[in-house]
């Protein structure tokens, strides 16, 4: 490693359905990290789960070739090593990691999983730690939390994906009894939209759960917010974050879905959303608490529904780890605040070492005034 760089782990891919989206994030993200700060190390996870660490990581994931021959390297959930174990060499070929970089989207990298593992390991990383990850992910307890907290939320109802099967029409007709439509039914835990689907009768919503079923064993139903504008908004801190200006999202298709996102190329972005300067402050001001009620770390964008005739706010979501591609959000409403994508990055490394420092300062052990376990 080169005197003065952080030796910095990116992890993209993942067993996910975002798999392809976080690909596409890591490009964006390996190509504008500073060589000069960094000496990266790219580390691609399989849709197999098998972890690959080589300089052909994101082309070979990309590419869907063969891993046979690649060098395994992951990380060990001890805190001595701090490092990416190789897994046919000895201790000697480890790479120890002073950071570590999540873009994996969605299950087993967003939801907590991944963000536990590192804290095992005990390395830095960027991002929500295990609780604010879990909550971001989870779409059921995130409303649940945020509902409790006074922040206004969409109506809705959740079941488990088996109640479901068991006995699909009684499912059907407990969300019409106390939802209306349209519905959007969703998978508890994936983002990018992955299984979501918009019902305007009974049949659609029939099939707009068992969709969701092959996602998740938990199904949330929400009810559409009428005539409401898509508003974004990107936070960054620790302990004291800020928002960023606003965005508007105009989606190509009914709804913001997967291909309006990423395939078509045809929805817009409006930045800074045309809002009223009272309306604009107060949905910035809601973000920041959101962000500290489901204890967010480094970064989240937070995303609003704003219904067009009254102003009336409801939040939709927060993501913990938004996408970082060319055409993301999250870095574009930093971008327009005056913060650039490389400069973005060196924020978001300072905070995941600087959390790291603060974690690192409190006790981790406790000595009984008898030794009574003996």
């Amino acid at each position: 490693m080169a005197q003065g760089k952080l030796r910095v782990g990116v992890v993209f891919g993942g067993r996910s359905g975002e798999h392809e989206v976080s690909l596409a994030s890591a490009t964006s993200v390996l190509a504008a990290l500073d060589p000069r700060k960094y000496d990266v190390v790219p580390i691609g996870i399989a849709p197999d789960g098998r972890w690959i660490s080589s300089a052909n990581a994101l082309r070979m994931l990309k590419a869907k070739t063969a891993l046979e021959g690649e060098p395994e390297r992951f990380l060990v959930p001890e805190p001595n090593r701090q490092a990416l174990v190789s897994a046919e060499a000895g201790p000697e070929e480890s790479l120890p990691l002073d950071v570590v970089f999540p873009v994996i989207h969605g299950t087993l990298g967003e939801d907590g999983s991944l963000q536990g593992l590192l804290e095992l390991a005990d390395i830095p990383y960027v991002g929500a730690g295990v609780l604010g990850s879990a909550l971001g992910m989870d779409k059921i307890a995130q409303k649940q939390v945020l509902e409790r907290a006074g922040f206004p939320v969409a109506k809705y109802r959740w079941h488990l994906s088996s109640a479901f099967r068991k006995d699909p029409r009684r499912i059907v007709r407990a969300c019409e009894a106390e939802l209306r439509y349209p519905l959007f039914v969703k998978p508890a835990n994936t983002g990018s939209s992955v299984g979501i689907s918009k019902a305007h009768t009974r049949s659609e919503l029939l099939r707009g759960l068992e969709l969701a079923a092959e996602y998740d064993r938990r199904l949330i139903v929400e009810q559409g917010v009428a005539g409401a504008r898509e508003i974004e908004c990107s936070v960054l801190g620790n302990d004291d974050p800020v928002a960023s200006v606003l965005g508007e999202i105009v989606p190509s298709n009914e709804f913001y879905d997967y291909e309006a996102k990423y395939v078509d190329g045809k929805s817009a972005a409006i930045i800074p959303a045309p809002l009223p300067a009272p309306l604009g402050k107060k949905i910035r001001a809601m973000a920041v608490a959101a962000f500290r009620t489901i204890d967010c770390a480094g970064m989240a964008r937070v995303d609003f529904f704003v219904v067009r005739r009254t102003g009336r706010i409801v939040i939709n979501e927060l993501n913990t780890i938004p996408g970082f591609t060319s055409i993301s959000m999250y870095p574009k409403l930093w971008e327009a605040s005056g913060l650039p994508y490389g400069e973005l990055l060196d924020r978001l490394i300072a905070l995941a070492l600087e959390r790291h420092r603060q974690k690192g300062s409190l006790s981790r052990s406790y000595t009984p005034a008898k030794e009574w376990y003996r």
